[in-house]
């Protein structure tokens, strides 16, 4: 929280409308790729320049236009400029902890979400902010990072396989929002094994690393929830919305990724029950093995009172204490001790409480 606060403080004072990147520092190039095609033609590039995307505004034909990497604000203001995106849109593109958000502006719909991805190294899930513009026959998506889940979207358009092929760019962009939604299922597959391993985890032993692995999970799902819930408004207004852009034949599509979103908020809320189940359980085995702690020194504790109190008397050596000077007077309050000791041990057993 106190980094993303730190990231906004280079635009304290700017006013709306500047494009000022905000997110992870990076150098990698940007790669902007185009595919552009109808039902019977298809073609594919990848654009060295920001400007060979301009002749794709008003085709005929369906295009995507690809952006790997938004942290060059000259490549989205120049892209912003050409197909008349608002300055507050281009602000919000290279602003990577927006809100998933829909906003319509009649002649094109701006979309924002996050994409979600499992770290294999760091072992824990992150995301990624996703912009999407969409127009009459164009779709615009912007990524911070080369590499995404949209690569069966690109064999399918190639292929002719489906019917992206043979509808708008409105379908593209309900098939971009559907690979997207369908995607966080195998992510959170990948969270629910790593959370039933934790409560396997737990039966076994309780130790402390296993308390830092549910708050780091607990965060995670805090973290997954503030990056999907909002999800739910974005594909209700897309759904429920009078835009021309939105050929009422899509609706349905729609209700079909509402339904899967819902679904992806009920998983994340219900992981979130079962970790605090699991952080409750832990709290009582450590109170219980605390309670058996004290149980055993209370037990031993106890056993040594009238032990105590006899060694105590006779080692106040009076001059007068007819016991001191018996013969066997040792072995007989060697005698007593045993006799208190097995006898109290006896008892404990009988009341179950050793």
């Amino acid at each position: 929280m106190f980094n993303i606060t730190k990231k906004r403080l280079k635009k304290t004072g700017l006013p709306p409308g500047i494009p000022i990147y905000v997110g992870e520092k990076r150098d990698e190039k940007v790669i902007i790729s185009i595919l552009d095609y109808d039902e019977t033609q298809y073609q594919e590039k990848e654009a060295k320049e920001i400007e060979e995307c301009f002749v794709f505004k008003d085709t005929p034909t369906v295009s995507w236009i690809n952006i790997d990497g938004i942290y060059q604000v000259d490549v989205i203001e120049k892209i912003g400029k050409h197909f008349g995106l608002h300055s507050l849109i281009q602000e919000d593109i290279v602003n990577t902890e927006q809100r998933p958000k829909l906003e319509d502006f009649g002649n094109y719909i701006f979309i924002v979400l996050k994409m979600l991805y499992y770290d294999e190294k760091e072992n824990e899930a992150r995301t990624e902010q996703v912009s999407l513009i969409l127009g009459e026959n164009f779709v615009i998506s912007f990524q911070e990072r080369k590499g995404d889940i949209f690569v069966p979207i690109r064999k399918r358009i190639k292929n002719e396989k489906g019917r992206i092929r043979r509808v708008g760019a409105d379908y593209l962009a309900y098939a971009l929002l559907d690979t997207i939604v369908d995607h966080y299922f195998i992510v959170l597959e990948k969270l629910g094994d790593k959370i039933e391993g934790l409560e396997e985890k737990l039966v076994s032993e309780s130790r402390p690393e296993t308390l830092e692995e549910i708050h780091g999970l607990k965060k995670q799902m805090i973290f997954l929830r503030k990056s999907i819930w909002p999800l739910r408004e974005v594909i209700h207004g897309l759904e429920r919305g009078d835009s021309s852009l939105i050929k009422e034949t899509l609706r349905i599509y729609l209700k079909d990724v509402y339904d899967h979103t819902v679904q992806v908020i009920d998983t994340v809320e219900t992981f979130r029950d079962m970790l605090s189940g699991i952080h409750d359980t832990y709290l009582s085995s450590i109170s219980n093995k605390m309670n058996e702690v004290m149980k055993v020194l209370t037990m031993i504790a106890t056993i040594f009172i009238p032990l105590t109190f006899i060694v105590g008397i006779y080692g106040m050596n009076f001059k007068f204490m007819p016991e001191l000077g018996w013969r066997w007077s040792y072995l007989i309050v060697w005698a007593i001790i045993v006799v208190i000791v097995v006898s109290m041990v006896i008892y404990f057993k009988k009341r179950k409480w050793l």
